[in-house]
């Protein structure tokens, strides 16, 4: 522990031994003097801070000196009442302060606690009670805001990680503010009956254990107590001053002295007006015109120096960032900044502009954070800032979906209509506008909203426009989740896997794979929807065959087989069987003897003919099972999985292609099909 550490415990425990312990009246004294430098340092720093969690402490800074402030009255008391003394500044406050006038003492001291209790301390607790709630419920506000900057890149994440935090803070101070109002509220209401108890009691202490006169004994003890009294009052007025500054201070970029000045003095004319009302005052009552016209008169001066100070030009916001544009386009960096490319932009026309704007009802940018949470649970990937922004080269209402740059999907919303999608036969009686469904390719309607409650009564499934960009937003991002996963999105997987299985880590990476290596397999299972999310098994298995082999082809083979429990209920949705299309024997035989090995790999080497032919058959089996309303998977044996998966993944890149040794022995396959050719 540093020196400065242990000076504040020493301090907490000579405040617990002030309670017990008598001290002499010299201790006493200087305690006193350091009691009031805490107090007048406390107030200049809540008036010089900027932001109230510049001084975060204070709460409990609060507390320790309203505890000190009680020790030391609690020693006077003891010391006024059992010696009749509490040091030099005690008798200086009731003698030279109040000029030894006992009646004139306790009217200051009065005045002091009215002050203190009735004024500050009860509008320092209002505020304080104000502030925690409003700062508590406007918490998740804030909150979303953050995360509505972050998805559309205006912020990074270090930067939404750091305003989170100081959310949080805020929450935190103003709650503890809350409750350190009361310790000042009560600590001036202990003044009071300190006050009294000792009034009282050193009477009859002096009178009766003293054999001192009553008149002598009464002006011997009102003196201690009314110089105790207010010399305990006058740090606490400060620490209450202190603490109203710190709850108050809103809606500010100064401290407490720059902004009374530059606010107060904002309009020189107002000065003006003042001194004249000061001098007609002076004039036309008996006030003494000595006092009025001087003071008028500064008035007046300072209003006119103020006039002639230089103003700064107030420039139009849009030509100063016209201006620092230009600036930066003549910067050689600027050709450089210009070649960043978002990993997922969202485009679209200016008619669909209420979707992200949330004055206007618009939820784009909270869905965007579902979104991207869902997609982390479901693919273990983290899904990059989706960069949304308006292009006026678009239709009104189209919009557009971009990935590393290239478009990967558009479509089109009418933000007054829902979108109907049929339930297999379209009833005439639900009448709307064709149209197609973005994300799967179904047939739609758009419909108003007096045909909404008619539609799904016959069993259309009716969306609103949000939840169809949604939608497709999200198909777009899982289609293509392989391409935003490049080293650096691998690295932090890496180093987040690190955390908690360090040695896994260190058996794979950097030797005997790379990271390139280890990103290729895991955006191969990701090419084919399967999640990465159970990196702890992915990174066994490449610990165990990664010494064994660095295809990374191969490797994906291993890793999925290992993933036969996530896989098999993936496809299989929870239930006891598992229909699939299989491939004859003539075509596993025909793919396993058309495999080249080269030094560089295996390859498929399948003669064009035969291609086509396996490819017409496939896709026949396919369109059988889909009419049948069933997905298709097809079902080979390990060793040429890979290569069905080269040879199909072009025409048909979201089928499915599972090996047997992908799937839990306890589940049981149908085969509703098989691929053959004659």
């Amino acid at each position: 522990m540093q020196a400065r550490d242990i000076s504040v415990l020493l301090s907490v425990i000579l405040i617990v031994a002030m309670l017990i312990i008598p001290l002499p009246s010299w201790l006493l004294s200087v305690l006193i003097i350091i009691n009031i430098s805490l107090a007048l340092l406390v107030l200049l720093i809540s008036m010089n801070m900027r932001e109230a969690l510049e001084f975060s402490v204070f709460p409990s800074l609060l507390l320790l000196l309203t505890l000190f402030r009680l020790g030391l009255n609690v020693s006077t008391t003891r010391s006024i009442l059992s010696k009749g003394e509490a040091g030099g500044v005690v008798e200086t406050f009731g003698t030279f302060v109040v000029g030894g006038n006992i009646i004139v003492g306790m009217v200051v001291f009065l005045i002091l606690i009215i002050i203190q209790f009735v004024v500050i301390t009860k509008g320092s607790e209002r505020v304080s009670e104000v502030a925690a709630r409003f700062t508590l419920d406007a918490m998740p506000g804030k909150q979303m805001s953050i995360d509505a900057d972050l998805n559309a890149g205006m912020i990074s994440e270090q930067e939404a990680r750091e305003r989170r935090e100081k959310v949080s803070r805020e929450s935190d101070f103003y709650g503890a503010m809350d409750g350190a109002t009361k310790f000042v509220k009560g600590d001036a209401i202990a003044g009071i009956i300190i006050v009294i108890i000792n009034l009282i009691f050193g009477i009859v202490i002096g009178a009766v254990q003293q054999d001192l006169p009553l008149a002598e004994a009464a002006s011997r003890y009102s003196l201690l107590t009314v110089g105790d009294g207010i010399v305990s009052q006058v740090p606490a007025l400060l620490i209450s001053t202190a603490t109203g500054i710190v709850v108050t201070r809103a809606a500010s970029t100064g401290n407490l002295g720059e902004d009374i000045m530059s606010q107060l003095l904002a309009y020189p004319i107002m000065l003006y007006v003042a001194a004249g009302t000061i001098f007609l005052l002076g004039v036309a009552t008996p006030i003494n015109d000595i006092l009025t016209i001087p003071i008028a008169g500064v008035l007046a001066f300072g209003a006119f120096m103020l006039q002639r100070a230089p103003k700064e030009e107030i420039e139009d916001p849009l030509e100063v960032e016209e201006a620092m544009e230009t600036e930066e386009l003549k910067s050689p960096e600027s050709v450089v900044n210009l070649l960043n490319i978002d990993p997922i932009e969202f485009e679209f026309g200016y008619g669909l502009i209420p979707l992200a704007d949330a004055n206007q009802g618009g939820d784009l940018l909270d869905r965007i954070v579902m979104i991207r949470r869902q997609l982390a649970m479901e693919l273990g990937l983290v899904i990059p800032v989706v960069r949304i922004r308006d292009n006026i080269q678009l239709q009104p209402n189209e919009y557009r979906i971009k990935v590393k740059g290239s478009e990967m999907a558009s479509g089109e919303l009418l933000l007054d209509h829902y979108l109907a999608m049929s339930p297999g036969e379209e009833d005439d009686m639900v009448e709307g506008i064709d149209t197609v469904e973005p994300s799967f390719g179904l047939a739609a309607k758009w419909i108003t909203e007096e045909m909404k409650e008619q539609a799904e009564i016959l069993g259309y499934t009716v969306v609103d426009p949000p939840s169809v960009v949604s939608t497709h937003l999200t198909e777009v991002i899982k289609m293509n989740a392989h391409e935003l996963l490049g080293r650096q999105e691998t690295q932090q997987l890496i180093d987040h896997l690190k955390e908690t299985y360090p040695i896994l880590v260190e058996e794979v990476t950097p030797n005997p794979l790379s990271v390139g290596e280890v990103q290729k397999v895991l955006s191969k299972l990701l090419k084919e929807n399967i999640s990465i999310r159970n990196l702890p098994i992915i990174f066994e298995t490449l610990a165990d065959f990664g010494k064994m082999s660095s295809d990374t082809d191969l490797l994906t083979e291993y890793v999925r087989q290992a993933l036969a429990r996530q896989i098999t209920n993936q496809y299989a949705e929870g239930g006891e069987s598992l229909k699939v299309i299989t491939l004859s024997g003539q075509i596993e035989k025909l793919v396993a003897d058309s495999v080249q090995q080269t030094e560089h790999g295996n390859y498929l080497s399948l003669d064009p003919g035969d291609s086509q032919n396996i490819l017409e058959a496939l896709a026949g089996q396919v369109e059988q099972v889909s009419f049948m309303q069933q997905t298709p998977i097809i079902l080979c044996s390990p060793a040429i999985r890979m290569y069905v998966r080269q040879l199909s993944e072009r025409y048909f890149p979201q089928l499915p292609i599972l090996s047997y040794n992908e799937l839990e022995p306890s589940i049981e396959v149908q085969s509703v099909g098989v691929v053959n050719i004659h």
